[in-house]
């Protein structure tokens, strides 16, 4: 399927009736830009169908609405529009979160600037309905930013602007990660493209909530710890980066090792002693 405008943005939607027409709405009134929207229904089971019914209803010309027969994960549902529809550029917001006005055009702009074919932006954060600052750790960067990304997830889904050409590159979210999906969609990149960085934040992001997934997953370390490995295998960096994601990748590895053993959680353990021996295999 071929996209009607340059830029095909994604909002994937799972109940999230409350907040949905926000999200929305923060891609139709505040860009000017050369855009399709396309809004992926993971199955809902409340009123949020309805609400992405009726804009795509209003606004036909501008909004999509896709519906996925069964709950597959907000991996999957990003990928049935990034696999399935052929774009120049692709442009995620989670359906909880909100852009400023403007924010296509900002990225459109430096992108111009750099020749990159990824850019990100700053963002608010907004916890609980209360504004709150980022600490030192969260700092973005702009560049070639593999250092920065092997601790914690570097860009935000929301904030991000991609060229097509990075997907047939590195591949699309791995639909077996129910969390971390950015974080190791965003380690295959790092070592291949330069990524651009509006310093001026482009999009609002909520927390705090119930629903939001990093709260229901509490050994977040155990996706990053499968993405490490798969960087440390697979990308061409150099050794110094190799030396410092597998410092990172060995401490991770020792600390899930010792939660499992404590919590008597037996699989996990044999998998992590397995990952071990594998890294130790490299030879970093």
């Amino acid at each position: 399927m071929k996209c009607p405008a340059r830029t095909a943005v994604i909002i994937p939607f799972y109940n999230r009736e409350a907040v949905l027409a926000r999200a929305i709405e923060s891609v139709l009134n505040g860009e000017d830009q050369d855009f399709h929207l396309y809004l992926v229904d993971d199955a809902s089971t409340d009123q949020s169908t309805e609400v992405a019914k009726r804009f795509a209803r209003d606004f036909s010309d501008k909004v999509s609405l896709i519906e996925l027969p069964e709950n597959q994960g907000v991996s999957a549902a990003r990928n049935e529009v990034l696999k399935k529809v052929d774009s120049q550029y692709y442009a995620l917001l989670d359906s909880d979160d909100e852009w400023l006005p403007g924010k296509l055009k900002s990225q459109f702009e430096l992108l111009a600037e750099t020749g990159d074919l990824i850019c990100h932006t700053e963002e608010i954060w907004i916890r609980n309905g209360v504004r709150v600052n980022q600490m030192k750790k969260h700092q973005k960067f702009g560049g070639w930013i593999a250092e920065h990304c092997f601790e914690m997830c570097k860009m935000s889904p929301s904030s991000i602007l991609i060229h097509k050409d990075v997907f047939a590159k590195v591949g699309f979210f791995k639909e077996d990660f129910p969390v971390c999906e950015d974080f190791d969609l965003w380690l295959r990149i790092v070592p291949y493209f330069r990524v651009s960085f509006v310093e001026q934040a482009q999009i609002k992001k909520y927390g705090g909530h119930d629903d939001q997934l990093s709260r229901k997953f509490f050994a977040m370390d155990y996706w990053r710890v499968l993405s490490l490995f798969d960087y440390l295998e697979k990308a061409d960096s150099d050794e110094v980066l190799r030396s410092k994601a597998g410092k990172l990748l060995e401490k991770k590895l020792r600390i899930l090792s010792k939660g499992y053993l404590r919590h008597e959680n037996f699989t996990k353990l044999k998998e992590m002693e397995a990952l071990t021996e594998k890294f130790l295999a490299l030879k970093l």
